[in-house]
């Protein structure tokens, strides 16, 4: 059975992106960008709102040229090998390949999807993500916290969700990020 994993960046004070909407500020380090692709790589599914998928389509027609960063590269080749659910009422189509578009977030659809697949599932977007954690399904939560108070925005865990965490793995970057990785306990 496949894991459901949410990860995202996020600042010190538990915001995905801040209050005008700015997320640059988390863009991660070749350092942490890197440790992120060996996160991806038991990936085989990811789950996308309508704007996290147009803000992440952009890595299926980012430039394989040469002068591209390995890590660049290695993420871009990864997340087009990689199935997309859209969940979303109004994209018509998709603009990248291995992509569905679905109309409606169904709990016992993603259950089937977790008992079929022989590859962990990814969860992005703090929207699509609140409705995955109120229903039971996310797995693990993948946090990489950036060395920044934003004082608002869009936050990473939704209001009105319990959660009781392990903590199962920690690791410190240079440029001051920490990832935590924690799994849900029922």
């Amino acid at each position: 059975m496949a894991k459901l994993i949410y990860s995202m960046l996020m600042s010190l004070d538990g915001y995905v992106e801040d209050a005008d909407g700015r997320f640059g500020w988390s863009a991660p380090s070749e350092e942490v960008h890197s440790f992120v692709n060996e996160l991806a790589t038991p990936i085989g599914t990811y789950l996308y709102g309508r704007r996290m998928y147009e803000t992440m389509v952009f890595w299926e027609t980012v430039p394989m040229e040469p002068d591209q960063p390995r890590f660049a590269l290695d993420w871009a080749r990864h997340w087009q090998g990689a199935d997309k659910i859209v969940y979303s009422t109004t994209l018509s189509e998709p603009s990248s390949a291995r992509t569905r578009i679905e109309r409606e977030f169904h709990p016992d659809a993603v259950r089937r999807l977790k008992a079929e697949s022989d590859r962990d599932i990814a969860v992005a977007g703090p929207a699509l993500a609140a409705r995955a954690l109120s229903a039971g399904l996310v797995d693990e939560c993948h946090l990489l916290v950036s060395p920044v108070v934003v004082g608002g925005g869009k936050r990473f865990f939704p209001d009105g969700v319990r959660l009781d965490l392990e903590l199962v793995d920690e690791r410190r970057f240079t440029d001051g990020v920490v990832f935590l990785r924690y799994a849900t306990t029922r």
